[in-house]
Formats: structure tokens, C-alpha cells, sequence
């Protein structure tokens, strides 16, 4: 990490947070209290992204984003970015792909962010959501772009939709938004329609925009608290459900997982 990038901008969301009378993570307020010039490089990233975690959709100066650009696209570098020559094809459907990574390192053409009604990231500062790493490592832009949609949208984001934005500064080109059904760990015929129809929307978005790759995160598996097999086995259906009713498409689809767990769920589905 380049301390010297991340202790300038740490000291700009300081003052800007205190400028608009906002009060700091503790991250940074621990930070900026021990004293900025003598934080670690792990201390002022802590610190940077627990602010922009809660940064509002303000305008941002050039020399700002210009700072910000450099060093999350040097983190994403330093971590490897990985393509789909690096996911593992499906044997019995070499339209799937495998991969188990970190989905802000890979370079397709969308990637699926599974996103809250509001649409605008996870305001929980340091919080390890899929949401939350995707507008981290996006950059500020990707919430000024929500926010300005949803603000013309003027209604929160339905269950099951799907809106894309650019991907700023991931390696992927574009994010493709959807909120996933709240199932609390008791997923109803509801709950199963909607996860099928957060498929098929990602995949309309994306056959609709003309690109040729998607990596499909799992959807609503998280906090969501929809059940991993279940959910495993209604994303590898729907995708092949509409991939034959596309055939047109030409489309590559990856399921990108990141626990070992989920691995195991689709390993079998995907004939692996």
C-alpha cells in the first residue's frame, strides 16, 4: 500500500468529515487522534475505508479521485487480478464457470453486486459485505452514481431488479446492481421466485447492454439469509434455464464463490 497516497487522502475525508460536521468511524477517529503522520499503512487504510464507507454522495475534487484511482487500482494489481482463463469450465456445460475468489479482482465484462433497497453500498463502516467491498474498491464514484439513480428512480429499489453502472475502478467493466430476497433462513415459494427472477434480470441486464461475460455472486446467502444449497442449486438452473432459452446469447456465465462451503455447493451442480 502506498502510505504516502493513503495518509493524504485520509486527511482530506478527515477534514471534509468534519467540515460537514459529521462525526468519524472509529477507525479514523483513532487514526487522526494518534496522529496521521505516525499511523501505519494498515492503520490509514482501516482508517480510509471506514470513511468512504460512510462518505455521502458528495462531489469529490480531481486531485482527490486522481489519489484515490491510483491506489485502488495498485491494491486490486497487488492482490492479482484474475480472468476467465482463470475459472474452471463445467464439464457438462462449458457455457459455467468456477471460481473462488475475491469478486473485485475479476476481470469480466459485469459483475453482481448484491445490493440493499437503497442501492447506494453498505453504510456499515469496515463491514465485509460483498456490498461494502464493491463500492470500497469501486471507488467513490460507484455510490455517486447510485445515488444520482436513485434519486431520479425516486422509490426504493424493488426485490428482483437489476440496474447497471460502470465498475469504475475494478478490473470488471461494469456492476450489475440487484437486491435479493430476505429469506431469514426460512425461504418461502415467494423468496424462490424472487432469487430466480434476480437471475434472470442480471442476465436480461446484461444480454441487453451486449456483453459477453457475467460473474454471479451468491445472491442473497449472506445476511439475506437465504439457505447456500437452495440458492446454489436455483442460480445453476435459472442460468441454464436461460441460456437455452437464449441461445443467441453467447454469453459466459461464472459463479463466483468465496467460502469453501459454497465451493463444495456448486462443485456437483456444475459437474466438478
Amino acid at each position: 500500500m502506498d502510505r504516502k497516497l493513503l495518509q493524504y487522502l485520509v486527511e482530506y475525508l478527515v477534514k471534509e468529515s468534519e467540515a460537514h460536521g459529521c462525526a468519524l468511524p472509529p477507525a479514523a477517529a483513532d487514526a487522526a487522534h494518534d496522529d496521521l503522520a505516525s499511523a501505519s499503512a494498515d492503520e490509514l487504510w482501516l482508517a480510509f475505508r471506514s470513511l468512504v464507507n460512510v462518505r455521502p454522495p458528495w462531489p469529490a475534487p480531481a486531485e482527490f479521485l486522481a489519489a484515490q484511482d491510483e491506489l485502488l487500482q495498485g491494491l486490486i494489481a497487488d492482490a492479482g487480478v484474475a480472468t476467465l482463463a482463470d475459472t474452471t469450465p463445467s464439464p457438462t456445460d462449458p457455457r459455467l464457470r468456477l471460481w473462488r475468489g475475491d469478486i473485485t479482482t475479476l476481470a469480466v465484462d459485469a459483475i453482481v453486486n448484491a445490493a440493499n433497497s437503497g442501492m447506494t453500498g453498505c453504510w456499515a463502516p469496515l463491514h465485509y459485505c460483498i456490498d461494502n467491498a464493491i463500492h470500497t474498491f469501486a471507488g467513490v464514484q460507484l455510490r455517486a452514481a447510485c445515488a444520482k439513480a436513485m434519486a431520479a428512480q425516486g422509490h426504493p429499489e424493488p426485490t428482483a431488479q437489476a440496474k447497471v453502472t460502470d465498475a469504475y475502478n475494478l478490473p470488471a467493466r461494469y456492476v450489475i446492481h440487484t437486491v435479493g430476497p430476505i429469506a431469514d433462513g426460512r425461504p418461502t415459494d415467494t423468496h424462490r421466485r424472487q432469487l430466480t427472477e434476480c437471475y434472470q434480470a442480471c442476465l436480461d441486464a446484461v444480454a441487453g447492454a451486449g456483453l459477453a461475460s457475467i460473474a454471479f455472486c451468491c445472491i442473497s446467502t449472506g445476511v439475506f439469509g437465504f439457505p447456500q444449497a437452495e440458492a446454489s442449486s436455483i442460480a445453476v438452473a435459472t442460468v441454464r434455464r436461460w441460456l437455452d432459452e437464449h441461445p443467441d446469447a453467447s454469453m459466459t456465465v461464472v459463479f463466483n464463490v468465496f467460502s469453501e462451503t459454497d465451493e463444495h455447493l456448486y462443485r456437483p451442480l456444475l459437474g466438478l
